[in-house]
């Protein structure tokens, strides 16, 4: 999974981006690395990975993992290539969701590009450039429909839906909030529009607010937006991740414990990133290595072995698969099998979140 970081200049953008990806390298033990300067990869906390580690002691223990992207600044006409413009779309066009990071914090030593704090202003000015990039590929798309349409009456439902998209966008409203069906989804498949992408809203207020985000009016104004564009949104202090990045495990817990939080934000960035898009994990657990896999919800067993290797896809015979609390419950592989617990499911089984599993396969 890869999640993109934008925001306008001054709203906590890079000092969050730096702060998790230290933060989540070093919370769960997983060597940071910087694939290019703006690209962090971290771990996917899991307490079951934990958990199982302790009942098998495997020589590796090895979680999903989330990279995070800090997308080059944005200025007004970045979809005409302004700036770092053309950088920042191309970035974004590479992400499963977008985390954007909006000011709801005062503080007279930081100054506002704009000058002020206000939320759906900086929403909008970034909302702007990516409508506007999107308008410029339905035109195109709504183009190539009505040549097809001429010799194909078939096309003409795209001529349709472009059209209807394209007015839409005009009105400065994204496309992820069009209310497509899963025909038209369908017919999306090669337009891939930025304002498409999935998107959390991550609010950054000031530290003495964290525990009671509602008290700030910045963040209730942007909450409303959220809900009206079908985003996801959660309150995030860049402050306090920056010092929670410098502390070890224990001196992290009493920091939050201090604060009245159950988590980092990372934490919960990475459990709204895999609700936003839909996905769920499994684990495959034996001496050698115990490992978390991400997959999208609906996944079947052949296809969630394939994430492991095109050959464990390719010769699927079946899984052999427990719950993650019948095993834990358990206390052994051995003791879960005398129970019944461990179940042999074929190619048509849908994967479940937590499932422990042992593909068997022959290629």
């Amino acid at each position: 999974m890869k999640l993109g970081i934008v925001g306008l200049p001054n709203v906590g953008k890079s000092t969050l981006f730096n702060a998790i990806t230290a933060a989540g390298a070093e919370t769960a033990n997983y060597p940071f690395c910087t694939i290019e300067p703006n690209v962090g990869v971290v771990a996917v906390p899991d307490k079951r990975l934990d958990v199982l580690a302790e009942m098998y002691k495997p020589e590796k223990v090895t979680p999903a993992v989330i990279e995070f992207v800090d997308i080059a600044g944005l200025v007004k006409g970045a979809s005409k290539g302004e700036g770092l413009g053309n950088k920042f779309l191309s970035h974004i066009r590479e992400v499963d969701a977008v985390v954007h990071v909006v000011r709801c914090f005062e503080n007279e030593n930081i100054i506002h590009v704009d000058g002020s704090v206000n939320p759906a202003r900086d929403v909008e000015t970034i909302e702007t450039e990516l409508i506007l990039a999107d308008i410029e590929m339905v035109e195109r798309r709504l183009e190539r429909a009505k040549k097809a349409a001429k010799g194909d009456k078939s096309a003409e439902a795209d001529v349709a839906l472009f059209s209807r998209l394209h007015e839409w966008l005009n009105l400065g409203k994204p496309a992820r909030a069009f209310g497509f069906t899963k025909e038209e989804l369908d017919s999306m498949y090669d337009t891939p529009l930025l304002t498409m992408k999935p998107v959390i809203f991550a609010a950054n207020i000031g530290e003495d607010e964290i525990a009671d985000p509602a008290s700030n009016p910045h963040f209730n104004t942007l909450s409303k937006l959220a809900a009206e564009q079908g985003a996801e949104i959660m309150p995030i202090s860049a402050a306090i991740e920056a010092e929670i990045a410098e502390l070890d495990p224990e001196e992290k817990k009493a920091f939050l414990d201090e604060l009245g939080l159950e988590e980092s934000g990372l934490d919960r960035l990475i459990r709204a990133s895999y609700r936003l898009l839909g996905l769920i994990s499994y684990f495959t657990a034996g001496p050698k290595e115990v490992r978390a896999w991400t997959i999208k919800q609906g996944t079947k067993a052949p296809q969630a072995a394939g994430k492991i290797h095109s050959d464990f896809e390719r010769g699927f015979i079946r899984a052999e698969i427990v719950k993650y609390e019948d095993l834990v419950a358990c206390g052994s592989m051995t003791a879960a099998k005398e129970k019944g617990l461990v179940r042999s499911e074929g190619k048509d089984y849908v994967m479940c979140d937590g499932d422990v599993v042992l593909f068997r396969f022959n290629v």
